[in-house]
Order: C-alpha cells, then sequence, then structure tokens
C-alpha cells in the first residue's frame, strides 16, 4: 500500500526529512536548539558562553543551597532554565568527578543514594560566584531567540508529536476516502496556523517584534 511508505526511513515519519530530524523534529527534536545535539543541549552547536564551565559553576552554585546527586543536579537546571538547558550526564558526572579530585566537593550516602556537598573549600568558590549561571543560560536563549517561552514551544511540538502518531496509525488502515478527508483535515490545520500568525501580525500593526516560527531557525 503506497500509504505504508510514508512511515519509512526518509520519509514523512522516519528519520530524515519528516518525523525525524527536520521540520517534524522541532525545535526540540534532535538536532533542534533545544533538542540533542543543539545549541542548548551541550552538543557542538551550543551557544557560545552555555559552556563546560557553566556546568562547573552550577554545580557549585546548586550544591551551595543542597546537597545533590547527579540527576537531581541535571533536573534542577533543566527547572531553572524552563527546560532550555539540561546538561547531558556525560557532561554533569565527569564535571563532579573533577571537582571532587580538586577537593571542592565529596561524595556521601545520601540516604541510600550517592550525594555530593560542598567542602570548605568549594563553599568558599561557591561565594566566589557573583551570579547564577542558570540566569546566564535564560539571558542566552531570551537573545538569541527572542524570549521564545520553552514550555509553551515544548508543548506544541509534543501535541504534535502525538498529533503525527495518530497519523502514522491512521494511513495502515485508512480507506483511500479516509485518507482524502484527513489530508484535507492536515491541510485546513495548516492554513488556520499561518492564520494565526498573519492576526497577530495585524495587531502588533508593525509596532514591536512578532514572534514566530523563524525565531527558532
Amino acid at each position: 500500500m503506497a500509504a505504508l511508505g510514508m512511515v519509512g526511513p526518509g520519509a514523512g515519519f522516519g528519520p530524515g526529512p519528516g518525523f525525524g530530524p527536520g521540520p517534524f523534529g522541532g525545535p526540540f527534536g534532535p538536532g533542534g536548539p533545544f533538542g540533542a545535539g543543539g545549541p542548548m543541549h551541550g552538543g557542538p552547536g551550543r551557544l557560545r558562553g552555555a559552556r563546560r564551565g557553566h556546568v562547573r559553576t552550577s554545580i557549585l552554585a546548586l550544591l551551595a543551597e543542597s546537597p545533590l546527586n547527579g540527576y537531581q543536579i541535571m533536573q534542577a537546571l533543566g527547572e531553572r532554565t524552563g527546560g532550555a538547558w539540561k546538561p547531558s550526564p556525560g557532561t554533569v558526572y565527569p564535571t563532579l568527578s573533577q571537582l571532587e579530585d580538586e577537593g571542592l566537593i565529596e561524595a556521601f550516602d545520601n540516604g541510600g543514594q550517592k550525594g555530593f556537598r560542598l567542602t570548605e573549600a568549594g563553599r568558599e568558590a561557591a561565594d566566589g560566584i557573583e551570579r547564577a549561571p542558570w540566569d546566564l543560560v535564560n539571558d542566552l536563549v531570551n537573545e538569541r531567540f527572542g524570549g521564545v517561552d520553552p514550555h509553551r514551544v515544548k508543548a506544541l511540538w509534543s501535541e504534535w508529536g502525538a498529533t503525527a502518531g495518530a497519523l502514522k496509525e491512521f494511513s495502515r488502515s485508512a480507506t483511500p476516502a479516509q485518507l482524502e478527508t484527513a489530508t484535507k483535515l492536515v491541510a485546513e490545520t495548516r492554513r488556520k496556523l499561518y492564520g494565526l500568525l498573519a492576526e497577530d501580525t495585524d495587531a502588533d500593526s508593525g509596532d514591536g517584534d512578532v514572534h514566530n516560527g523563524d525565531d527558532l531557525r
């Protein structure tokens, strides 16, 4: 059946220009600004300033508030940047080991889990941090992406992912008539999305910036 080709590699929902890296992957998908390998995910394209040094100072600043384990550190950074920056385990854990080697933090048994806390030297280093590193990252996001709300963008693309999954299943068993109707529905949705952008542009009347998908490219 021809419709099945839509779900194969390189097709509409497979790896490539469809549901993989590309337009359906979205800003939080692979290669997107907030996705794996993107500029705010510690990948090769990360923003200038969102570097390993930010992870180092972030860990010190977080541990100055309370002891944490590696997973909690990653979660905290994700929460404090609205999901825009969540360093990978491959960045966080080597940095923890380095800080431990330098005598700035120490590992301990925290309720059956391996936690980390500052040493006296680490507390002195944390006291010297003038501004929380996650605030600097938030500034980078606002500067680069025009103040995009990561939570709302992520919610939008998450909903699209669910819809694309439904289309994938639909295409496997739908009749020709159903496929034609579904195609019209998708096309109408696309037109309505562009209509929303046009409404925002008219409302602004040229005053101020209108943030649309171009801000994420």
